[in-house]
């Protein structure tokens, strides 16, 4: 008789396992990207353009503003959002790449990895990423 309680109590353990299992199975926690092309381009700041992702959160620059927010992977997708931004003036071609990363993250973008090589593909933006390190 006592089987029984412990027998019922395995079916949610198994089913919280599977919840926290997409931001952990991706391998994308943990890890830090240089980003080494925005729409074809090499970034107007190639040393401030990165992208990180933590276990829940993931945070961006292009090399003016920062972008952050939750994601998760859904497949081959990366779901992000609601993503905030800080808004300081910027213009020219970093303007322009950011706008870009922050519409493509906001896609649901494809994501590709190869490696230490990672591209992010969605709304006709793209976005090709180095590894840089895992924690």
């Amino acid at each position: 008789m006592r089987a029984i309680p412990t027998l019922s109590v395995l079916p949610a353990l198994l089913l919280a396992g599977c919840a926290a299992a997409p931001a952990a199975g991706s391998g994308l926690a943990g890890t830090q990207w240089m980003i080494v092309k925005v729409d074809g381009a090499i970034p107007a700041m190639p040393q401030r353009a990165s992208l990180r992702f933590e276990d829940e959160r993931l945070s961006a620059n292009v090399g003016c503003n920062g972008i952050g927010g939750d994601y998760r992977v859904d497949g081959s997708r990366l779901v992000a959002g609601p993503l905030m931004a800080t808004r300081m003036f910027c213009e020219g071609q970093v303007w322009q790449q950011e706008e870009a990363v922050n519409a493509l993250l906001s896609a649901a973008p494809e994501i590709q990895r190869s490696g230490n090589a990672m591209r992010l593909t969605s709304g006709g933006h793209s976005l090709e990423l180095a590894l840089v390190a895992r924690s």
